[in-house]
């Protein structure tokens, strides 16, 4: 695998200060995605989470879109720049007329394995790949791309909110955030999350548009913000999953500025969620690794760390 009144009659004032703050905050504020006009069908079902029919036979190299889907990179058409979040992005259109979102940076690699972790054990899921070299004609040759793709048989109708969906409370949704503790996600927020809708069966997929800021450190203390990282095999393995059990709820050891949206995931919960990701094999998790092209010494520290975090889940309810 290759892989943004009349001001005339306005106090000078007024407009120095809003051309001085009011432009450069908008600038910095993330864009959401639209649904350019298109309301689903009343009738359409959300869905976050659909139980997989064969954790072990998923393939974690290729992924959601499997192996037809990947790009065909031998002739790409650059189509423009995207304006939102922190990694730069291109939209282009490939060899068979196919659009993609191209990310450039380190969160490449860790949302290509994000993304084949959470779809492999149920989750609805963009289709990503990894390229490890690509030439986007006018703009410059990068390496390790992740490629996410936009079909044309879905539409994306806007944004969903972690704290008010259809799912609060559920298993599948508290299992949803356990699995971003489990893949160390620091940047929770709803800019982050796209309904997607397929005509085809009607759904409302609820998925996490942007797993980037994962497997790396959330960092600690008053001073998180700066201790965090991404895209780190050292920081990923060395940093602490869950604290302690205490008043019948897990303690996660991740102190990001959401950390309290964590606070009610109890053990049993947690340990749904272990038992789905403990079905994956070890190569199945290699392969995850080896999508997104990480170097062999990564991948076994990256692989070790997953299974302890799987055992540690496990062990720590079995202690209860």
């Amino acid at each position: 695998m290759f892989r943004p009144d009349d001001w005339a009659l306005k106090p000078v004032v007024f407009l120095s200060l809003l051309l001085f703050f009011g432009f450069g905050a908008f600038a910095q504020m993330p864009k959401s995605p639209t649904s350019g006009g298109f309301v689903p069908p009343p009738d359409a079902k959300p869905v976050l989470w659909k139980a997989p029919t064969d954790i072990k036979s998923q393939n974690l190299f290729w992924g959601p879109g499997g192996e037809e889907m990947q790009p065909d990179i031998s002739n790409l058409t650059f189509v423009r720049k995207e304006q939102s979040g922190y990694s730069t992005k291109y939209r282009v259109k490939d060899a068979k007329g196919r659009v993609w979102v191209a990310k450039v940076g380190n969160e490449a690699q860790p949302e290509t394995v994000s993304v084949r972790l959470t779809w492999a054990i149920g989750y609805v899921s963009e289709i990503n790949y990894l390229v490890p070299q690509v030439t986007i004609p006018g703009v410059g040759t990068f390496q390790n791309v992740r490629f996410e793709a936009r079909p044309d048989n879905v539409k994306r109708v806007g944004e969903w909110d972690w704290k008010n969906n259809p799912f609060a409370g559920t298993q599948e949704f508290q299992g949803l955030k356990a699995m971003m503790q489990f893949l160390n996600n620091w940047d929770i927020k709803d800019a982050n999350n796209v309904k997607i809708y397929s005509p085809e069966t009607n759904e409302i997929r609820y998925t996490i548009s942007d797993l980037g800021a994962t497997l790396g450190k959330t960092g600690g203390g008053a001073l998180w913000r700066f201790t965090r990282s991404r895209n780190n095999p050292k920081d990923f393995a060395a940093a602490k999953f869950i604290s302690k059990v205490n008043n019948g709820h897990l303690v996660f050891a991740n102190a990001g500025k959401e950390s309290g949206m964590f606070g009610d995931i109890t053990p049993d919960q947690a340990k749904w969620l272990g038992d789905l990701l403990a079905q994956l094999s070890d190569d199945q998790l290699r392969d995850a690794l080896k999508a997104a092209n990480y170097s062999g010494d990564d991948v076994d520290t990256l692989m070790g760390a997953l299974k302890y975090r799987i055992q540690e889940m496990q062990l720590l309810l079995m202690a209860r």
